[in-house]
């Protein structure tokens, strides 16, 4: 399973990120490529414990029904809901977003489970570093796509 603890995962995404351009065009959602970058990053500083979004209610009650989804196989659905503090509408600029969204990857990659957080999800709950690692994939995955890349 693909994840942001593997050096060659995240050697991966890396190279997927160096072929977006400020010109990459959205196959589907609202967001500008640099909106999109700015987005991963505002996940990721959950993973390695910079912020803590407190739980939403919605995700207490459906996280038992859908929380596998966040770390097995499947790819996360086009238009997926996200919690409010990750929705960025105002304008980025693409290079200092890819930038920083890269450090973002290296630091969860290099902190190794030890510097994932300890702090729930905010939607799906508790997780394990391997989980976290799992589902950031997945969510850098998905955005990747969003943008053909």
């Amino acid at each position: 399973m693909n994840n942001l603890l593997n050096v060659a995962d995240v050697a991966t995404i890396t190279s997927r990120i160096d072929n977006l351009t400020a010109g990459s065009q959205r196959q589907w959602g609202k967001m500008t490529v640099a909106q999109m970058l700015a987005h991963c990053t505002a996940a990721l500083r959950v993973a390695n414990d910079e912020t803590h979004p407190p739980r939403i209610f919605i995700g207490r009650i459906l996280a038992p029904f859908i929380r596998k989804t966040f770390f097995d196989e499947t790819p996360f659905p086009k238009n997926t809901p996200t919690d409010k503090s990750f929705i960025v509408t105002d304008q980025r600029d693409f290079d200092k977003e890819k930038k920083i969204l890269k450090e973002q990857i290296d630091k969860f990659c290099t902190g190794g489970e030890a510097g994932v957080t300890k702090h729930p999800h905010s939607f799906v709950g508790r997780l394990t570093p391997q989980q976290w690692s799992i589902g950031m994939y997945k969510h850098l995955d998905h955005h990747l796509r969003q943008f053909g890349v």
